[in-house]
């Protein structure tokens, strides 16, 4: 994802929801005719500043979206959620994909597109206006807001990195 150090979550001991971004039917052509299975993409998260996305493939919808579960589980990271916004300001990219994420005033809502909906609603974000630009497969647009979202930095972290105190962030 970013060059960043990415916090790691275990889902052990976090109680979490799952939201089912897409299901694509997948048609494999053999001599003997045509084969179906099913590909899910899940996105998980405690609304909380955690969230993880998982693919999964079956044969039947609903293990594919069993399999999907489980490997968002294995796939958690921790996110920088502040008042039920993002801190600030941040784009995020995956392949074709570009998405922008702006904070937004509280009461505004998720104003974003069905898989960065569910992206931001599973990490716990209220108010927030986003646009997904390019592609809209929502493989790369579920990927590219976690770029974004694990790109974000709350001010103690700021404050951290550039070894000055939190109120010199704030006034410069």
């Amino acid at each position: 994802m970013s060059k960043e150090i990415v916090k790691r979550v275990k889902s052990s001991d976090i109680e979490l929801k799952d939201k089912l971004v897409a299901v694509q039917r997948v048609t494999k052509v053999t001599k003997g005719g045509r084969h179906f299975s099913f590909a899910a993409i899940v996105v998980v998260g405690n609304e909380k500043g955690i969230v993880g996305y998982g693919l999964g493939k079956a044969n039947e919808v609903t293990d594919a979206i069993t399999k999907g579960i489980d490997d968002a589980k294995k796939n958690l990271v921790k996110v920088a959620v502040l008042k039920g916004t993002i801190p600030h300001s941040q784009n995020g990219k995956f392949g074709g994909s570009r998405v922008f994420l702006k904070p937004a005033a509280h009461g505004t809502g998720v104003i974003a597109g069905g898989a960065m909906r569910a992206v931001l609603e599973s990490v716990g974000v209220t108010d927030v206006l986003a646009k997904s630009k390019g592609s809209s497969n929502p493989h790369n647009v579920v990927k590219a807001t976690l770029d974004a979202l694990i790109k974000l930095r709350d001010p103690i972290t700021v404050a951290r990195q550039r070894g000055i105190s939190l109120e010199r962030v704030f006034n410069g």
